[in-house]
């Protein structure tokens, strides 16, 4: 009997061997053309789809250049993950060491900047090229632990053939992505590897929930640091008249004064002190105090003016939105919700309800209370130019939407049913 795609997941664990074999003759029919005993899960086939576009040899592994062990080192004092280390190895490195896995964090580049575990698995990971520095986006090695939740932005377990370069087979990931809350960026990915025989289904469960304790503490360390800033604020705010806010470097709000508050301020990318035009406020002075700024918004309001909205949806795992009005221009980075969600309403300049984004986003009309939340968060940063009832872009706005060169490439995360139609119906080069 043919099994499912969700079978064949449960099924490794039960025989490990049987499950690998089966795999791997799934990964010869697609390479082939031929008929598979059962098909791949989604996501491992949309990913083979994806890296073969990248031209990724399946048969022979490539291995870009290490990075220096100083560049590693100046990436780890960089990256926030750091932060996060004493989470990720209380909550994995104790069970994964008894399990012969060993545990990889990796860049948002897929550069891998920590790894840790079990010595004899380290060894092996050596030999394919799991090393300190090493690349290991998708594009680069194939469908991985690392590369891949790093493109669909949720988590992946890749088992045996699964991976797409055959040097892989014999081994087992499990990685979930870690995003900055202040953000929604992508800050890189933890993984959990190890031989093909250690491969358990409750392993996914178990990084994804490690991956969300990292992503807390990284909400508990923001907003301690709003505190402090409030702290340094509060004299300040209590000498000025007008309307004023201090936000952190990130636009959040520690204080305001003479205005009701707002959670976040748009501020241009890189934030600079002078005259600006902030979509909140309008005319404004921005000034820097203590780890933040200090915004001071002019009496009289400036008119906003002819304006051009710009969606950058066409990198694989970075979007955008740029406002070319007003008296100056200024951009944000999008969460891959919102860069569905104003994508989509780029598509539908009339308008979409709020039950009509519930079901093109989540194929169920009735979810309108996430819409209207994730709708709100929008709002608070690109208010002036949407309107609501239905949710649209301002009829005066001209919108452009960037898309990737490749159509398949558009909003990879995305299983929205709209964005998987509007991938499918596009036209490919």
């Amino acid at each position: 009997m043919a099994l499912s795609p969700m079978d064949v997941t449960q099924f490794a664990a039960v025989d490990t061997a049987r499950a690998a074999r089966m795999l791997n003759e799934v990964r010869s029919a697609r390479l082939s053309g031929g008929r598979a005993p059962v098909a791949p899960r989604p996501v491992i086939e949309q990913s083979w789809d994806r890296v073969l576009r990248s031209g990724v040899d399946p048969e022979h592994d490539f291995r870009s250049g290490l990075l220096a062990p100083d560049e590693v080192r100046r990436r780890r004092e960089a990256s926030e993950l750091r932060h996060v280390l004493p989470v990720l190895r209380e909550g994995l490195l104790s069970v994964a060491d008894v399990a012969h896995h060993i545990m990889v964090v990796a860049d948002h580049e897929g550069r891998v900047l920590w790894r840790e575990g079990s010595a004899r698995v380290l060894r092996k990971a050596d030999g394919l090229g799991f090393e300190l520095g090493a690349d290991w986006r998708e594009e680069v090695v194939g469908t991985n632990g690392v590369g891949t939740p790093a493109v669909t932005r949720r988590p992946v377990q890749v088992f045996a053939s699964e991976h797409f370069v055959r040097s892989q087979a014999t081994w087992t990931c499990a990685g979930a992505p870690i995003t900055d809350p202040r953000s929604g960026r992508l800050l890189g990915v933890v993984d959990v590897s190890g031989p093909l025989e250690t491969m358990h289904p409750a392993t996914l469960a178990w990084v994804d929930s490690v991956a969300k304790l990292a992503e807390a503490r990284l909400r508990e360390l923001h907003m301690l640091s709003l505190e402090r800033l409030r702290a340094v604020a509060a004299p300040v705010l209590a000498r000025l008249g007008g309307r004023a806010v201090v936000t952190d470097r990130d636009g959040w709000t520690a204080a305001v004064t003479g205005m009701p508050y707002l959670d976040r301020v748009a501020l241009p990318k890189p934030p600079a002190a002078g005259p600006r035009w902030l979509p909140a406020l309008g005319a404004c002075t921005v000034e820097p105090l203590g780890e933040g700024w200090l915004v001071r918004a002019a009496e009289e309001p400036v008119p906003l003016g002819a304006t051009r909205i710009v969606l950058e949806l066409g990198q694989p795992r970075r979007w955008s939105v740029r406002v070319l009005g007003g008296a100056e221009a200024w951009a944000r980075e999008l969460s891959p919700r919102h860069a569905e969600l104003l994508y989509l309403l780029a598509v539908h300049r009339a308008g979409r309800s709020a039950a009509g984004l519930a079901e093109d986003v989540f194929g169920d009309p009735a979810r309108t209370v996430t819409v209207r939340a994730e709708m709100s968060r929008v709002r608070r940063y690109l208010g002036a130019y949407l309107e609501h009832r239905p949710y649209r872009f301002c009829e005066d706005a001209e919108v452009e939407v960037v898309l990737p060169d490749d159509p398949r490439d558009l909003l990879p995360h995305s299983t929205a049913p709209a964005v998987v139609a509007r991938r499918a119906s596009l036209p490919t080069p």
